[in-house]
Formats: structure tokens, C-alpha cells, sequence
């Protein structure tokens, strides 16, 4: 007897060992996948290393001393102790010298990321494992975590960064295969095994169930992505530029300054991709995309224009088809025309193009998925220099007196013109009445003294223009583009804010593909120019408190550049590449299909089995009807159990099916030798059958019998 209890306590951790290890194979991949995002190489493998510890410390250790003495809450606050104490020995390798000094800074910073994401994983895991050990709820709570750490992952793949993990990236990328596809396999195939794994170490009943559910759960999930899209970044936009699509830009729009605090966050997300049809380079060193303006003076500051003969340059509306500017930019002999296509990746309220954008087609979305719209923006792009604005008249010939009263509008304020006056003064006299040499000057006050910060406390003034300029001179584009336009106005220039996006013309990289990322949202002052058209004189603060740089985005800038073009020369790479590897879309494919045959022969097996009783002759109805009644009560929640005689499943049953007791009864009799089957009729078992199936409604809840008629697998329980 002693033996056999020892060969029993000896064969007990190697059962558990298995399954102990899938499971923290399946948890400790989350973390890898949620940290990929969020630290080094360093700290990713310390997720999973310190996940990998705790599952095997608390699973082989639960019922064991010291363990097995420790209440939950104990033990999750030692875990929380550890998470801490991890997290203070991570700042102190990096916030203290000596390490870097002994082997080097990167070494530092690499064993600190190492010992931060130890001490999460492995407390985080520790926790979990402890619930899903001692209560009900906990294995829930653990297959929700591995399920919101893909999502996460997922969601804009970190603000949009769609080729990382790179690990996944490359190889999904060279095979014309969206990472995310394989991100939302790995996160269905995880959820799906760890409650699989579950089901088979428990042996719970209703795990089956639950097992269905989840699954119908991720497959919706892969049908939503193919009907609607792929997630994509939110941003906090100050400046208006994306949202839901107007029909038009002449409602007033919310204040467009913001009280902010002093960082960029989002600053990295992608929201547009253009491909240069034609070569082009601007010569002020930035790409400027202009989609509206802020024109008219609506008594407190700039606002859309709602006159229909003004800002005629502009498109303010997206169309099926090719739409026009009414009014186009002249000195054509100075401009180039350019052709760009734009990927939208997220929702603009109005189509943008390079400066001043003539026309806007249009065209057939390469991948729905990805892009929100795609068109061709067609524009006129300047080349001139500066000496070429020189010596201009301002306005156009055709402007109404209203429409030049409306570019010259500014706040009753003196101080505008005071300060404008002042700041031309020491023009050379050649120079003295030249607009844009005004303009220039007014630029250089605001380049030389102004200070670029997104945090201030000037959006909700009166005036947050005068707040800034008379203030202290901090703020963003906004507030300069503001301040420089009401002083051109002063002067008697006819000028404007546009707004758009301005990105540095060396993130081309020397390809056609360039990409717009949140931190590109700009405004700018502009200049009507006679027989040119609106220039732009943007203020470029010397001073600034906050990094608005972005490391290069080439790989992805070029990806999307790729999957806008179509280009049939992209394609057949894409295809040489498949056809020397597994083509994931195909096996992708071929799992919708089995998934979808499996839920049809399921939802067929259920149907025929409460079907065929009504067409079956009286020598079947004692096995048939009594297997759909066993199929009714299994669909909401009662079926034998291991052991259970029929008779006593009848008394358990009887609390929602009285009738059950007699069908039991006449089935047995008709199983165990009773000689004449036709002794009972047709219309006994059918009334027999409605009767159970009405008490089965009457005393179960409502939505037990809508996941009863759901559930396409219940009938696997009947037995």
C-alpha cells in the first residue's frame, strides 16, 4: 500500500508538467507579443522568461509547503512586493552610474529593461495563476489577459506601425501578407488552446460549451476585419484635420487652439501615404499638403470662410469622381505639375494635396483594409525663389471691395498694427513698402523670439492669438500662424492661416513614397500675391521645448508606398516570393472554410436530430424522441452525468422537464424487452415531446434558450 501511495505522489508533477508547460508557452507569448512595443530586446525576453518562472513556481508549487499555507490575498501581495522591488532595482541600474561605468551605458539600460519586465511578467503571472489555481473565475480572467494582450498588440500595431513586430514584419511583408493577419492567428489560436487546456485539465462540463462560444468569438472577429477594416490609430488632432468627412468647410468648427501639455503624444502614428507621380523637391526644404484655411473673421478669431468667393482655391468636399478648383494659382511659368496619390490610413474631414492642389481624382483602393480612401491629388507646384516674389502687388484684380475688407480683418486691437510698424522700421528704404519684405520681417521677429512648446495657457482667452504674441511668445503653429497673419492684416496683406501637414522633404529618402505621420500636422501663414496665388511665409521658432523629431519611418514609409501603388512589377515579386514559401492566405483560407463547414455540419447534425422524430415510424420513436429531449435539455445546461443512471437524470431533470420522468420510463421499457413498440402512438410521443419542450421554455431563462438555439455543438453532451 506504502508503494503504491509513493509510485502515485512520484507520477503526480510529471502528469502536471505538461500542460503546465503548454500554458506557459501559450501566456509567456503574449507578454513577448505586448512587449514587443514597448521595450528593447532585452525586456522582452525577460517577459517571457519571468512568465516561464512564475507559471512553473506556482503550478508545481500550489500544493505544497510554503504554498499550500499562504491565502491568495498573501500571496498576490507578495507578488505586488516583488513587481515593486523589481521596478526600484531597474531605476537604480539606470539611474546610477555604476554599471555604465563598469561595462558600458547600453549594458545598463539593457539590465534594467531586463529587470523591469522580469518583475512584471513573473508578479503579473503569479497572480494569475494563483486565481485560476483557488477560484471559479480565475482561468477566465487569465484567457481574457493572453486575448487583450493580442488585441492591444493589434490595435494600429502600435499607433499604426504595421511592419512590427519586425520578426512577424519581415517575413509577412515580402509575401504581400498583412502582419496583422498573422498577429490576429497567433491571438485566436492562443485564446483557443489555452481554453482548450483548460477543458482537458478540469474536465468541467460546461467547458465545452464555453470552448464554442470562444470560438464563434474569434471568428467573428476575423469576419469583422474582413468586412470592416483593419483598427486603426485614434489621434488627439488640435488642428481639425481628421475626423468624419464634410460636405463642406463653411460651419464653424470648434476653437482650434489647445491648452496641451508639453509632449507629442501619438506624435509617431501614420495617417496618410503619398506616392509622387513626378519628381519634385520643394526649395524651402518641407512638403507642404494644405487642406483648408482659416480666412474669415468671425468677430473673435480666424474661421472658415463662409462667402462663396473666397478661398475659390480650395476643395472642400470629396468626390466620386474628378472635381476642380474654381479659381487657379498663376505665374505658371514658375510651377510644376505635380501628380500625387494619397493613401488616407485615417478619416480626413476634407481631401489635402501638395501646395496649391488644382484637382482632385478619385481612384480604386488597392486594400480596403488599409486605406480608408485613395485619390489622386493633381497640383501646380512653385519652384520660384524669394528674389521672385520681390516687388508684387497684392490681391487679385477680380477681389471685391467685401472680399479684400475679409483677407484684411484682424481683432480691434492697436497693438497688431504697433507691433507690425515697429518691426519694419529698420527696412532699407528700398525695401520700405515691398509686402513681402514686411511679410519677411514680421517672420524673423517670430523666428527669433518666439518659443515652440505645446504647452500654454492661451487657448482660452479672448484673443489666444494677442495672449500669445503680447505675452510670452510660447506656443505652436497655431499661435504663430495666428499672430503673423493679423499682423500682415495690419499692414494692409491680404493674408490667411492654412492648415495641413508639412513634412521635412529629406524623410523622402530619395524614393516617391513619403510618409505623413500625426506629427506633420501644421498651420502656416499665407500671402495673396497678384499673378501668383497664395505663397505661404512660415514662421520657424529658433527655440523650442519639446521634440517634435521622429526617428525614420523608411521601411514602413516604403511598405505603404508598395501597397498604394498596385503596381504590377510589386505584384509579381510579391508572387515569386510566395511561390517559394507556405502561403499563409491560402492556409488562412482553407481554416475559414473547415471552420465554416464545421459550424454548418454541426448546426445540420443538431436540426435532424429534433427533426427526424416527427418523421421517423413508431418501432424508432422510443430512441429518437428520447434523444431529442435529451438534446434540448443538453442545448441549456442539463445533461447526465459520469455515473448517472437515466432514472436518476429524470429526477434531476424533473425540476425543468416534469414530462422527462415519463418519457424516461416508456424509453426504458421499450429498450429492455418490451415486445410490442407500436403499443404507444404517433400522436403520445409527439405530445410528449411538445410537452417537455414547452416546460423547457416556461422554467429556463430567456437567454439560456437563445444560446440554446445558438450553440451548434450542444448535441455533444446528449448521452
Amino acid at each position: 500500500m506504502m508503494t503504491t501511495k509513493l509510485a502515485g505522489k512520484n507520477k503526480k508533477p510529471t502528469q502536471h508538467f505538461l500542460p503546465t508547460s503548454l500554458r506557459a508557452a501559450i501566456i509567456a507569448s503574449s507578454y513577448w507579443v505586448l512587449s514587443l512595443s514597448l521595450t528593447v530586446l532585452s525586456g522582452s525576453v525577460a517577459s517571457f522568461i519571468g512568465c516561464l518562472f512564475a507559471c512553473y513556481l506556482i503550478d508545481l508549487g500550489i500544493n505544497r509547503s510554503p504554498l499550500n499555507k499562504l491565502r491568495t490575498f498573501t500571496i498576490n501581495s507578495i507578488s505586488l512586493s516583488f513587481l515593486l522591488l523589481g521596478l526600484l532595482l531597474a531605476a537604480a541600474v539606470t539611474n546610477t552610474g555604476l554599471l555604465s561605468d563598469l561595462v558600458s551605458p547600453m549594458f545598463s539600460f539593457n539590465s534594467g529593461e531586463f529587470i523591469k519586465w522580469f518583475s512584471i511578467s513573473a508578479s503579473l503571472t503569479a497572480s494569475l495563476r494563483v486565481l485560476a489555481q483557488r477560484t471559479s473565475f480565475g482561468a477566465v480572467v487569465e484567457i481574457l489577459f493572453v486575448a487583450t494582450a493580442f488585441v492591444i498588440t493589434l490595435s494600429a500595431h502600435r499607433n499604426g506601425m504595421i511592419h512590427r513586430p519586425f520578426v512577424i514584419g519581415d517575413y509577412a511583408l515580402v509575401r504581400g501578407i498583412d502582419p496583422s493577419t498573422i498577429l490576429m492567428a497567433f491571438g485566436c489560436a492562443a485564446v483557443l488552446s489555452l481554453a482548450a487546456l483548460l477543458m482537458i485539465e478540469n474536465n468541467h462540463r460546461r467547458l465545452p460549451y464555453h470552448f464554442t462560444v470562444l470560438g464563434l468569438l474569434c471568428f467573428s472577429l476575423l469576419i469583422y476585419v474582413r468586412l470592416f477594416g483593419l483598427p486603426t490609430p485614434q489621434l488627439t488632432d488640435g488642428l481639425g484635420l481628421t475626423g468624419q468627412e464634410q460636405a463642406g468647410n463653411s460651419a464653424q468648427r470648434e476653437n482650434p487652439f489647445r491648452d496641451s501639455e508639453n509632449n507629442a503624444d501619438d506624435k509617431e502614428a501614420p495617417v496618410a501615404v503619398v506616392v509622387f507621380r513626378d519628381d519634385y523637391e520643394p526649395l524651402n526644404g518641407s512638403y507642404y499638403f494644405r487642406e483648408s484655411a482659416y480666412s474669415e473673421f468671425n468677430g473673435t478669431m480666424l474661421d472658415f470662410a463662409t462667402r462663396s468667393d473666397m478661398d475659390q482655391d480650395l476643395i472642400s468636399n470629396f468626390s466620386n469622381s474628378r472635381i476642380e478648383t474654381k479659381q487657379l494659382p498663376k505665374a505658371e511659368d514658375q510651377r510644376i505639375p505635380v501628380r500625387a496619390t494619397i493613401g488616407m490610413l485615417i478619416s480626413h474631414r476634407t481631401p489635402f494635396g501638395l501646395e496649391s492642389p488644382v484637382a482632385y481624382e478619385n481612384t480604386a483602393n488597392p486594400n480596403n483594409l488599409r486605406f480608408k480612401r485613395t485619390y489622386d491629388a493633381y497640383s501646380l507646384a512653385p519652384e520660384y525663389d524669394f528674389n521672385y516674389l520681390l516687388g508684387r502687388e497684392l490681391g487679385r484684380a477680380d477681389w471685391s471691395q467685401q472680399v479684400w475688407d475679409e483677407y484684411l480683418a484682424l481683432p480691434d486691437d492697436p497693438r497688431y498694427q504697433q507691433l507690425a510698424a515697429s518691426l519694419i522700421a529698420d527696412l532699407k528704404p528700398e525695401y520700405s513698402d515691398d509686402p513681402f519684405a514686411k511679410a519677411w520681417a514680421i517672420k524673423t521677429y517670430l523666428d527669433e523670439n518666439g518659443i515652440y512648446s505645446l504647452k500654454n495657457e492661451h487657448a482660452y482667452e479672448t484673443d489666444p492669438a494677442g495672449s500669445f504674441l503680447f505675452g510670452d511668445l510660447t506656443g505652436y503653429c497655431m499661435h504663430f500662424s495666428f499672430a503673423a497673419t493679423y499682423m500682415f492684416r495690419s499692414l494692409g496683406i491680404p493674408a490667411r492661416v492654412g492648415i495641413g501637414y508639412a513634412v521635412p522633404s529629406s524623410n523622402k529618402a530619395g524614393g516617391s513614397s513619403l510618409l505623413i505621420q500625426a506629427v506633420h500636422g501644421h498651420a502656416w501663414p499665407e500671402v495673396y500675391f497678384r499673378d501668383i496665388g497664395w505663397v505661404i511665409v512660415d514662421p520657424a521658432p529658433q527655440q523650442t521645448l519639446v521634440d517634435m523629431t521622429t526617428d525614420p519611418q523608411n521601411n514602413l514609409q516604403q511598405l505603404l508606398g508598395d501597397m498604394l501603388r498596385n503596381e504590377a512589377s510589386f505584384d509579381d515579386f510579391l508572387q515569386s516570393q510566395q511561390s517559394s514559401a507556405i502561403n499563409l492566405q491560402l492556409i488562412l483560407n482553407t481554416l475559414y472554410a473547415l471552420i465554416l463547414a464545421a459550424l454548418l455540419s454541426a448546426y445540420t447534425v443538431k436540426f435532424y436530430r429534433l427533426w427526424i422524430p416527427s418523421r421517423a415510424g413508431l418501432d424508432q420513436q422510443y430512441r429518437l424522441s428520447y434523444r431529442a429531449m435529451l438534446d434540448h435539455l443538453s442545448a441549456v445546461g442539463l445533461h447526465r452525468r459520469f455515473g448517472e443512471s437515466r432514472e436518476q437524470f429524470a429526477v434531476r431533470a424533473g425540476e425543468v422537464a416534469p414530462s422527462m420522468r415519463q418519457m424516461t420510463d416508456q424509453h426504458l421499457a421499450l429498450a429492455l424487452g418490451a415486445t410490442d413498440k407500436n403499443c404507444y402512438e404517433q400522436e403520445k410521443w409527439q405530445g410528449l415531446r411538445n410537452a417537455i419542450a414547452d416546460e423547457i421554455k416556461l422554467n429556463t431563462q430567456t437567454w439560456k434558450v437563445v444560446i440554446a438555439w445558438i450553440n451548434p455543438f450542444s448535441w455533444l453532451l446528449s448521452k
